[in-house]
């Protein structure tokens, strides 16, 4: 079971949730504050209909999503020039890895902060991974490149409109709110997770990173014939029309460009047939409306393109394909299991009794027991909109003062980001360790000094702009 242990702590932790609701009262809030007693959910309760079909058509798209950039990276392998665009970057970086490294996260994080991408970035975890090991990085430091970077992007979201919509719409803030704050936060934890990184990211010799060869693509026989820029122009333009869809472009900066534009597109027409519209789909979104499903769409045209423009046979495509999906079964199995806590602690609302308890500490707004709050929401819902809006109108019903707000969505988003390091409901850390088979308790053990010095920054900023 070691080399599934992502998945035994995800189990554990649905077994935990389920015991909670043995132990703790349901409580809801619509005016007042009530507890509703006890509504405990039996093991067999979960493979009820209303859990299936809520996991399944609510969050099962994620794990789809997953599937394919599986896929995706059979097909990529199969083309013979990925091993040697890989080679090629760390021939460039050659005592040089620490800058490349240090881009690499630069990137993943300033993309989640402004766009909002940090499930779609999952879809770059794997070429990340390799490009780690290849450098003579460990598994775990690939971990803190990819989970972590994404997890302080989360912590400085910025113009990710679609991450903070919840804070924006209750507490009527706007993503410019205390945007001085966030910068610092994001510039913060990218300074201190590169410099971790960089100084303890090279230790040899663990168990864990003896397999770290079935990581890296083998070379394909005759693949230095294979043209890498291809191969580049695909990955960049992928990444490209990744962040323009993904960016709020409306919620963030009130443009309508991209969505009277792709109104234009597909109502475009010759002779009153709107050719463009019904060869896209009447359903296609605008920039900044895309979802997991358009990327799926994107990496699918792209193992099309990728199949001729490197003649690979179609049977070649299938089996690259299928051996990819088969790689992540268990990270998609892991993101189906999170899910299913997050609506388990939906449907059975004890959570809120834990807020009540915390909030009942303090009289109205107290940095700290806000700061417990939201790190005891993260820890029930894996997403960020369910980890605010589970706490956010009864948070109000406490905390009427409302000159404090945005500086409370501020605590909000950063200690949710902060949790997404180490909570085993975090779909980007928990995909990452059981794609890598690192052992969750190795990672809390590298990760810990890290995290405690961010908690201890993060509560510092708090009380200083609170003073302020």
């Amino acid at each position: 079971m070691k080399k599934h242990n992502a998945l035994k702590v995800v189990i554990i932790t649905l077994l935990v949730f389920i015991l909670l609701s043995w132990l703790l009262p349901a409580a809801m809030y619509q005016t007042t504050y009530q507890e509703i007693g006890r509504s405990q959910v039996g093991i067999f309760d979960l493979f009820s209909y209303n859990y299936l079909s809520t996991v399944l058509s609510y969050f099962g798209y994620v794990a789809a999503f997953v599937l394919v950039v599986g896929g995706f990276y059979g097909v990529l392998i199969k083309t013979g020039a990925y091993r040697r665009m890989l080679d090629a970057i760390c021939k460039k970086f050659k005592g040089k890895e620490a800058i490349c490294l240090a881009i690499i996260m630069i990137l993943f994080a300033v993309a989640t902060s402004f766009c909002g991408v940090q499930l779609a970035l999952l879809m770059f975890f794997p070429f990340v991974i390799s490009l780690v090991l290849m450098m003579g990085y460990n598994k775990l430091a690939a971990t803190a490149v990819t989970a972590g970077s994404v997890a302080v992007g989360l912590m400085g979201t910025t113009f990710a409109y679609s991450t903070i919509q919840v804070l924006a719409q209750y507490l009527s803030v706007t993503v410019t709110s205390e945007i001085w704050t966030k910068l610092i936060i994001l510039v913060i934890g990218l300074v201190l997770l590169i410099f971790y990184v960089v100084k303890f990211g090279k230790k040899a010799g663990t168990k864990e990173d003896a397999d770290k060869n079935d990581y890296i693509p083998e070379p394909v026989k005759g693949n230095k014939k294979k043209r890498v820029w291809p191969l580049v122009v695909i990955l960049d333009v992928i990444f490209v029309v990744m962040i323009l869809g993904f960016i709020s472009w409306y919620g963030a900066f009130n443009l309508t460009t991209f969505d009277d534009a792709t109104t234009a597109v597909t109502e475009f027409a010759i002779a009153d047939f709107p050719i463009f519209g019904k060869i896209l789909g009447v359903g296609l979104p605008s920039f900044g409306n895309w979802s997991l499903f358009e990327l799926m769409t994107v990496m699918i045209v792209a193992i099309i393109v990728m199949k001729f423009v490197y003649g690979i046979k179609w049977d070649e495509v299938i089996e690259g394909f299928g051996a990819g999906v088969k790689k992540a079964l268990l990270p998609a199995a892991i993101i189906l299991l999170i899910y299913t806590c997050l609506v388990l602690t939906t449907y059975n609302s004890y959570q809120l009794f834990l807020y009540n308890a915390i909030l009942s500490l303090s009289k109205g707004f107290n940095i700290f027991t806000t700061g417990l709050v939201i790190i005891v929401s993260s820890i029930f819902n894996g997403d960020a909109l369910y980890a605010f809006y589970n706490v956010i109108p009864y948070f109000m019903s406490v905390v009427k003062d409302t000159s404090v707000y945005p500086l409370v969505a501020v605590i909000f988003q950063s200690l949710f980001g902060l949790a997404t390091l180490v909570l085993p409901t975090s779909v980007p850390l928990m995909v990452t360790l059981a794609y890598l088979k690192v052992p969750y308790q190795k990672w809390l053990k590298y990760i810990w000094k890290i995290l405690v010095t961010l908690l201890v920054i993060l509560f510092i900023i708090f009380t200083i702009v609170f003073m302020i």
